[in-house]
């Protein structure tokens, strides 16, 4: 460290502390000085010209780090950011702040996939009903086209609603109010439709005008912001999805043609039905799940618009009457005063005499001087990282949901008969060339549904913020995905599993149901740790906080194209697998994409939110 040279008077101090002058020191300190004379060539301002040279220094040194923090991937926080404590406890669910809003968004994402799941316990039925002359393969066809229909929709609108939500104008709260009000209007529409074309435009409908996912991610980003309580913040979209995933079919399963399910409330002779049963039942035999959903996303509306609060930053100086609303009436049932309310001071008469010096403008002013934040041009948004977390969130969310539509295919498949080969003398040739299902039963299918809900939900709660803690969100994420090509490559062999009974029976036996739990619990597990990390890397990944939205919403354009072409895609494998003799066909395929999404993981790095500075930033 350089000296300091000032007037005789300045006291000088060594690396030991020293509280009184010393002679010697001084001189040393003269001999110091007098030696960085012919470099520094200083007079009597010598300290001045000394210091504006360190800081020049030090400003380049910082500069150099910067700049070697952006090609890591880094920013300018993150080197500033305290060492981590490796004793801190992870956050706990009744730690986690703000839960009234969180406990609104959690609501209105659970109440998406409960409609979503229902209509596919009962879209085969409904599809026969709307045309009885239908083959078992075109309404196959038909189904799968519904099914894409609402996520096709998505696809092409959902980083729409991002950047609509990114305006100061329209903020993250109307635009997640349009969402559900799409979405019940589609809900209803499906539950009165009578024939395809209505009941798949209802479905483009409804996927057009969600982005909700998206909006929700960025809400809880923006509710939560302590990267202690994201982990346990960003489970809940995830265990809530769980959540309507499991509940879902068994109400569209248990509420769909209601006159034939439950005939003595509203079949003929009923106190309910009358003669022939309730007229509009039989008329329209799936409006009353539909009706039911829509009395959910109803509830979830109405908490939306008058418990939560606008996230935009811009938009949060702004009165909102929904607000407004709900307290008033909270106050009206819960019988509490205002809380602006106060109870007088026991102090002497005379403060009455003070006058106020705030100026009566004041409050106008204040809001008329706000001004709103820089916002990062789209053309500067596709950095590398945002592209491998992108890439990535894509091949995982296709394999996902592409798995979701083989399992069920695989498991209803009838299992190779000997006696009655299909395709025609065929003889198959383990441990590759081989064909059939397991020809299960639906109710034995529903049973295996609320399984992998059960697993979830359990290590959603009682594992996942552990692992996180631990291994930290990133190798976490990338180690979950390794799960996934072996579940996939090992997913086929379940049909040469022994059994108790004979083909073509379902079948059943001890054998049949380790392997099911056991590949079941592969996949849960990949899940519970991949999506949610997912969530967060994506979230992370944002440049500049203006475009959280943005971001968010193609995120969920990625996803919605990923979740129309998977399934699609390998279902069509899948038939020409059957066709040609190699069960497996499609699931190695998918075994592949699983291979290539954990090898895109390893691209991906944790961002900070905020990678680049703007001149208007704080």
């Amino acid at each position: 460290m350089l000296p300091v040279v000032g007037d005789s008077k300045t006291e000088h101090t060594t690396d030991s502390t020293v509280n009184t002058p010393n002679i010697d020191t001084d001189k040393e300190n003269e001999k110091r000085t007098s030696d960085l004379s012919p470099r520094c060539s200083l007079d009597e301002n010598s300290d001045i010209a000394l210091s504006d040279s360190d800081n020049e220094h030090i400003k380049l040194i910082k500069a150099k780090a910067t700049r070697t923090a952006e090609k890591e991937g880094n920013s300018n926080d993150i080197a500033s950011m305290p060492p981590k404590n490796e004793n801190e406890k992870p956050a706990s669910w009744p730690s986690l702040p703000r839960k009234d809003q969180l406990f609104i968004l959690a609501l209105a994402r659970m109440a998406e996939p409960i409609v979503q799941s229902s209509i596919n316990s009962y879209m085969f039925f409904m599809l026969r009903f709307f045309d009885p002359s239908l083959s078992d393969s075109a309404i196959s066809s038909q189904a799968g086209y519904l099914a894409g229909g609402f996520t096709a929709a998505q696809c092409i609108t959902a980083m729409i609603w991002g950047r609509v939500a990114d305006k100061a104008s329209v903020g993250r709260k109307n635009v997640l109010i349009i969402g559900l009000l799409g979405t019940l209007t589609s809900t209803i529409g499906i539950g009165f439709c009578r024939s395809f074309a209505p009941a798949l435009f209802f479905r483009c409908l409804g996927g057009a005008l969600n982005g909700n996912v998206s909006i929700m991610r960025t809400m809880t980003s923006e509710i939560i912001r302590e990267k202690k309580y994201q982990t346990k913040a960003f489970l809940l979209m995830p265990i809530m999805f769980n959540v309507g995933v499991l509940f879902g079919p068994l109400l569209g399963g248990w509420l769909q043609n209601p006159v034939h399910t439950f005939p003595r409330a509203f079949g003929p002779g009923s106190k309910l039905g009358g003669i022939e049963g309730v007229g509009w039942m039989l008329k329209y035999p799936y409006a009353l799940p539909n009706l039911l959903n829509a009395l959910l996303l109803f509830v979830s509306l109405f908490l939306v618009i008058l418990g939560l609060e606008e996230t935009h930053m811009d938009r949060q100086h702004l009165s909102d009457p929904g607000l407004k609303l709900g307290r008033f009436m909270a106050r009206i049932i819960c019988c509490r005063p205002r809380q602006s309310q106060y109870a007088p001071l026991e102090v002497e008469d005379n403060f009455h005499d003070i006058e106020m010096t705030m100026p009566p403008e004041y409050t106008k002013e204040t809001k008329n001087s706000y001004k709103p934040r820089a916002k990062l041009p789209f053309r500067r948004i596709l950095r590398r990282n945002i592209i491998a977390t992108m890439v990535a969130h894509g091949l995982i969310q296709g394999h996902t949901s592409a798995f979701q539509n083989l399992w069920f295919l695989f498991l209803s498949t009838p299992r190779f008969d000997p006696t009655r080969p299909n395709p025609p003398d065929y003889t198959p040739h383990p441990p590759f060339f081989f064909t059939g299902g397991l020809s299960l039963s639906p109710v034995i299918i529903g049973t295996a549904i609320g399984i992998i809900g059960a697993m979830g939900l359990t290590l959603q709660f009682g594992v996942y913020s552990w692992v996180t803690h631990r291994l930290g969100v990133l190798y976490a994420y990338r180690y979950a995905l390794a799960l996934f090509p072996f579940a996939y490559a090992l997913a086929p062999f379940l049909a040469l599993f022994p059994t108790k009974s004979e083909s073509p029976h379902a079948a059943d036996g001890p054998w049949i149901w380790i392997g099911i739990y056991s590949l079941l619990l592969l996949i849960v597990t990949g899940r519970t740790f991949a999506l949610p990390s997912s969530l967060i890397l994506i979230n992370n990944c944002t440049p500049h906080p203006s475009v959280l939205s943005t971001i968010h919403g193609i995120a969920q354009s990625v996803s919605a194209g990923a979740r129309t072409l998977g399934p699609l895609v390998f279902s069509a494998v899948y038939g020409q697998g059957l066709k040609k003799g190699v069960v497996g066909m499609a699931w190695w395929i998918l075994m592949i994409e699983a291979f290539v999404a954990f090898g895109a993981s390893w691209l991906v790095y944790e961002g900070n939110g905020h990678e680049i500075r703007l001149e208007e930033d704080p």
